[in-house]
């Protein structure tokens, strides 16, 4: 009887640790998404700063700012969009950003201008900040996926119905090599 009661109360602790840690790396992921959230707040807030400075300076490009401000609207209109679909208007966005970044380069005085100096620093740290958010995240979808997927956790996340979730990818546009070339041109 004592014996049956200890392997009783051994598997309840068993279970009861794995499916801590299914809740723990659930919501170490959520967390990591609220971090990135953070960081991408803070950019939004930064970009109408930074598109007034530039729109004094650049004409041809207001295609590249009206998507900017677009992309940064539709983002904004709608919190409560699915991650996945986020994550893609949030590469669309990097990389208008990054559009931007390489045609400032053909305006000398816009670069020497103090505002547009000291927004492109905040602009280089935010990014910077999205960047390790973002690695954060990966690491935090993989030890979740991880848990999903191995056993014994796997059993208690197929009755938790949880499913494996997919790391932030980059674009295939933003793989591409910089020529230098092209900057100075």
């Amino acid at each position: 009887m004592w014996i049956l009661l200890v392997i009783v109360g051994a598997l309840l602790l068993i279970g009861i640790g794995l499916y801590n840690t299914l809740i723990s790396r659930k919501n170490n992921v959520e967390n990591a998404f609220g971090t990135i959230d953070a960081m991408l707040k803070k950019r939004f807030d930064l970009i109408p700063n930074l598109v007034e400075t530039v729109k004094q300076y650049m004409n041809y490009e207001k295609d590249t700012l009206s998507k900017i401000v677009e992309l940064r609207n539709s983002i904004q209109s709608n919190p409560t969009m699915p991650a996945e679909e986020r994550i893609g208007i949030e590469n669309q966005l990097t990389a208008q950003l990054s559009q931007l970044r390489i045609a400032v380069e053909n305006y000398p005085d816009l670069k020497a201008n103090q505002n547009f100096i000291q927004l492109q620093a905040t602009w280089t740290e935010i990014e910077e900040q999205i960047s390790a958010a973002r690695r954060t995240y990966n690491a935090a979808v993989t030890a979740y996926n991880n848990a999903v997927q191995m056993f014994p956790t796997n059993i208690f996340a197929g009755m938790m119905n949880y499913k494996t979730m997919e790391v932030l990818k980059i674009e295939e546009a933003e793989r591409k090599n910089i020529s230098a070339k092209d900057l100075f041109n």
